[in-house]
């Protein structure tokens, strides 16, 4: 934010001038709303600021070919933390099931089946479908 800045300046002297015609009465409602006018030209410079930031970093993982900040690839958390939400929801009525049926086996045969379900998809998306481990940036 330039110490000239034209539209600035003319905000500062419509202030003075209102402070002058109406009397020192209106001073502090006249001082906050100048200063929400300087807060609100920050803010928008701040912003300005680090988009372009933003969009360097990027450029320059572009050009090093490596991963821009950012959210990660559409589908990487759900696969993550959605799949163990949704095993953890299924559950409920599979222990239900299990527990009516066979008991305290069934329960623990059900939830070792959990378990068990969690453990493999854990270990699929970490070693993928080659045997080699992957590199996880969001880990």
């Amino acid at each position: 934010m330039d110490a000239r800045d034209p539209e600035l300046n003319k905000e500062l002297s419509a202030t003075l001038q209102a402070r002058k015609d109406l009397g020192a009465e209106y001073e502090p409602e006249l001082v906050d709303s100048f200063m929400d006018k300087v807060a609100e030209r920050v803010d928008s410079r701040v912003e300005q600021r680090v988009r372009r930031e933003l969009a360097q970093q990027q450029t320059s993982f572009a050009r090093a070919g490596r991963r821009p900040i950012g959210p990660p690839e559409h589908g990487a958390r759900f696969a993550r933390y959605g799949f163990a939400g949704f095993t953890m929801i299924a559950a409920i009525p599979l222990s239900a099931i299990g527990a009516v049926n066979a008991g305290t086996a069934g329960l623990f045969i059900t939830w070792a089946g959990v378990i068990g379900v969690n453990v493999a998809q854990a270990l699929g998306s970490v070693y993928g479908s080659h045997g080699t481990q992957e590199k996880d940036e969001w880990a």
